[in-house]
């Protein structure tokens, strides 16, 4: 497991030492011990999900604030994703940034994001299958979200925007300006 730190501090890419020869493949997807020795980060997940999306599906830019805020650590188990996070702590010097980085079934890169962080996926191949760990419970009563085409972020989500599919919750989502002042974490 190589762990590779990203811009915005705190989010980590995860390479893993991969296996493989003509009867598959064999890799250890996280090693608690070794993430804790890498990044100080000392994390414990606590619930795993999983999603399938189609092309152009856009799911995001969701966050739990409070007592609830999430980590994350997500892969792509089927297919291609753009995936961003962005940064919502307010006493960050990165606050307001966001990085993108692209996960697959091939790269077998995962992507750990903090508690604090906006987060958000796209689909860049016909299908894909999401998959990440979270180190709290999900809470409908925490849960907030920035919209993702906010114009002060600037996310290049790789495809037009005719081709970006959004539930009707995601395309009412307010601007990071509309809910800096509520951001708790």
């Amino acid at each position: 497991m190589r762990i590779e730190r990203t811009i915005l501090e705190g989010c980590y890419l995860i390479h893993d030492t991969f296996f493989g020869d003509h009867r598959g493949y064999f890799f250890e997807s996280f090693n608690q011990k070794t993430f804790l020795e890498q990044t100080g980060v000392d994390v414990t997940f606590v619930q795993d999900n999983q999603s399938g999306s189609q092309k152009g599906v856009l799911r995001g830019l969701h966050f739990q604030h409070g007592e609830f805020a999430q980590a994350k650590l997500v892969r792509v188990l089927k297919g291609r994703v753009l995936d961003v996070a962005v940064d919502l702590r307010k006493e960050s010097a990165t606050f307001g940034k966001h990085i993108s980085v692209e996960l697959s079934e091939d790269s077998h890169t995962q992507f750990f994001i903090p508690r604090g962080f906006a987060h958000g996926f796209v689909v860049l191949s016909e299908q894909a299958v999401f998959f990440y760990k979270c180190d709290n419970y999900y809470n409908k009563a925490s849960e907030r979200g920035i919209i993702y085409n906010d114009a002060d972020l600037g996310v290049d989500w790789q495809l037009a925007p005719g081709e970006l599919l959004l539930s009707e919750k995601d395309t009412k989502l307010p601007t990071l300006k509309e809910v800096t002042d509520t951001l708790q974490f």
